[in-house]
């Protein structure tokens, strides 16, 4: 903006807290006017009649020294702002990030208002302004004021709005990323879209969205370490969620073919640039379908995702990269590509010992009694990292997927699938384990490993076992984070993902 400037240096602690100090007072001066007047430092309500980014839409076009004709009454936070004499500038932006100049003159407002402004006006505030929307003479599309009001007292100053913010300033202080960055608003405004679009997607296909409990009885659905608390109520030790899956197989066995939820999880786990304790998750299910069909529907809602954020299945990220999401994805076979990428045969048949030997060569610190562990530590040391499209990787170990159905055809893998995007897991899907007999044995299983001292393993779910002892047809189910969908189509890190990201 032309006509307006913001601090050049940022404020020392000492600053602020003087600067505090002073608008408190003015703080006082506006509550003690209301008495009288009305308004004060925060009134109820203020005569808006329209919005920033709607005068910016009709009036952009004028001139410079032109005038609309048209008076209106906007509202918006002071983020430039400029006294000299006996004409003030200030810039107001919206919520969105749009701007537009104000222009207080004592030609307009008269000695008395014009005074007021200079003695209480500060970066930060939330201002009402009246007047004709013109544009100045330097072409700057401006509402000349002939009335205002301070709509909300800011106690703090704002950060200089012309460098950039440290990151650890956007995490812990989100409110100042979204005011400050544009980047900040684009990326709420993004995942909305990515949200909406998958709801979009899954009503297309007869999809039924419910809510599952958060707060569990027995942990399940997955392998992780939950968070624990305690009902007062009930007297009795809860979980938070890990997964919504146990409930949502429920709902399928009850009749709903068609069903997913987009949900909050919690994974007492550790915290880094693709993972975070609490983190939004969708999972699907579909009756009648299997890992094939599941895969299909999941690079559908991913596309679809990225057209509704970029216009394109070619994604644009916040770094000017481009990622092609494009086309049908690849797929490819756990333990093939680990064969083909160290030259040498692994198969489920592959003794334990020796797959011990071969992470101790490649350098991979684990100790686990299960054998797929070692393979599913060797794929990602070995293959994942040269994954560069999005790709669905084929057949799991057994002895790590315990909900999930053997293979058709081949011995020792069950029909899973991991999808990559980015050098990371985006997704995973399943054809489901619908036997109540073998789920049970896979449950007795992990809790023998539970027991033994793994505190990521499976609980045995009584409840859930006698849902599927009612019949649950054949289905292929999905999970993926949103949290890292948009990591995909945006190219940042989880915690700029995620509006307000746990923080030590």
């Amino acid at each position: 903006m032309t006509d307006a400037h913001a601090p050049a240096t940022e404020l020392s602690d000492a600053e602020i807290s003087e600067q505090k100090a002073v608008r408190l007072g003015k703080r006082e001066r506006l509550i003690a006017e209301a008495q009288d007047a009305g308004g004060g430092a925060y009134p109820v309500q203020v005569p808006v009649t329209t919005t920033i980014p709607a005068v910016r839409e009709q009036w952009g076009h004028l001139a410079a020294d032109e005038q609309s004709g048209e008076n209106v009454g906007i509202a918006g936070r002071v983020v430039h702002l400029r006294n000299t004499g006996k004409l003030c500038f200030a810039v107001l932006q919206s919520g969105d990030g749009s701007r537009i100049q104000v222009m207080v003159s004592l030609a307009a407002v008269g000695e008395e208002s014009l005074a007021r402004w200079k003695e209480l006006v500060d970066l930060g505030d939330h201002l009402f302004v009246s007047g004709e929307v013109i544009s100045s003479r330097r072409g700057e599309l401006s509402v000349m004021a002939d009335g205002w009001e301070i709509a909300a007292k800011a106690l703090l100053p704002l950060p200089n709005l012309h460098n950039e913010l440290s990151e650890e300033t956007r995490v812990r202080s989100r409110y100042l990323d979204l005011i400050a960055r544009e980047q900040a608003r684009k990326n709420v405004l993004d995942r909305a879209k990515a949200v909406a679009s998958l709801r979009s997607t899954f009503a297309e296909r007869g999809f039924t969205e419910v809510e599952t409990p958060m707060l569990q009885v027995i942990h399940g659905g997955a392998s992780a370490r939950p968070f624990v608390t305690h009902s007062n109520a009930f007297d009795t030790e809860l979980f938070l969620r890990i997964a919504p899956e146990l409930y949502l197989k429920r709902a399928v066995v009850g009749g709903i073919d068609r069903v997913f939820e987009i949900n909050r999880n919690f994974r007492n786990e550790g915290a880094d640039s693709t993972h975070s304790p609490e983190f939004a998750m969708l999972e699907a299910y579909q009756a009648y379908g299997d890992y094939n069909s599941i895969a299909d529907l999941t690079q559908t809602l991913i596309q679809n995702a990225a057209l509704a954020v970029s216009g394109s299945h070619t994604v644009t990220w916040a770094d000017g990269t481009e990622y092609d999401l494009g086309g049908r994805w690849d797929r490819i076979r756990m333990y093939d590509s680990l064969s083909d990428a160290i030259g040498e045969e692994v198969t489920p048949e592959t003794p334990i010992e020796r797959l011990r030997e071969l992470a101790a060569d490649a350098g991979i610190e684990i100790e686990h009694p299960l054998a797929g562990k070692y393979v599913e530590e060797l794929w990602e040391h070995h293959v994942k990292a040269d994954l560069v499209r999005p790709t669905f990787v084929m057949d799991f170990p057994v002895d790590t997927s315990p909900l999930v159905r053997a293979h058709r055809a081949r011995e020792g893998v069950v029909e899973k699938w991991d999808l990559y995007t980015r050098g990371f897991e985006l997704a995973t899907g399943y054809s489901e384990l619908v036997d109540p007999v073998v789920q049970r044995e896979r449950f007795v299983e992990q809790a023998r490993l539970a027991a033994a001292g793994d505190n990521e393993a499976m609980r045995l779910d009584e409840e859930f076992l006698r849902a599927l002892e009612f019949g649950m047809p054949p289905t292929g189910g999905m999970g993926m984070g949103i949290d890292r969908l948009l990591m995909a189509l945006t190219g940042l890190g989880i915690r700029e993902t995620i509006l307000f990201p746990l923080v030590k």
